[in-house]
């Protein structure tokens, strides 16, 4: 099933259920495709998608993130609550040992012996673990930890 095919059952049976919160993070994020759609004047393919869903991911982080930094604790739970319903529709996380394994794996295939070639290593890891979903600071800082 296509995502948008996807995320408007789950408008339906949000609005069915009279669940307030993820109406709304539901409609939030068709609006966010659609608009994505519009801009790019072509459907969306599956690669373009889950851009758009990690770019929504990474904003309610970063805004949990200032909420609690800002003292408003109910804010930063809401924001978390859409990262986690935002997450569902993307494709499995990929384990730490798979993280590992593939950043090992990308320095042996790279040569790469300091932090100057990490692009090329980076490169090679988000490569290696195309079809899950990987938190790209983390990663990065797995590889500059290897690297150095």
């Amino acid at each position: 099933m296509p995502l948008l095919d996807q995320i408007q059952a789950d408008l339906v049976a949000a609005m069915k259920a009279h669940d307030e919160a993820r109406l709304s993070a539901v409609r939030m994020i068709k609006a966010a495709l659609k608009k994505h759609e519009v801009d790019a004047m072509k459907p969306l393919d599956s690669a373009a998608e889950q851009q758009v869903l990690k770019s929504l991911v990474k904003q309610r982080a970063d805004a949990a993130e200032m909420f609690r930094g800002g003292g408003r604790p109910e804010l930063a739970d809401k924001e978390e609550a859409e990262r986690k319903l935002i997450e569902s529709y993307l494709p499995a996380a990929a384990s730490p040992e798979d993280v590992d394994a593939a950043v090992d794996a990308a320095i042996a295939e790279t040569g790469a012996t300091s932090s100057k070639q990490m692009g090329a290593v980076m490169k090679a890891v988000q490569a290696r673990l195309a079809g899950t979903t990987v938190d790209g600071r983390s990663l990065s800082e797995k590889v500059k930890a290897r690297l150095a």
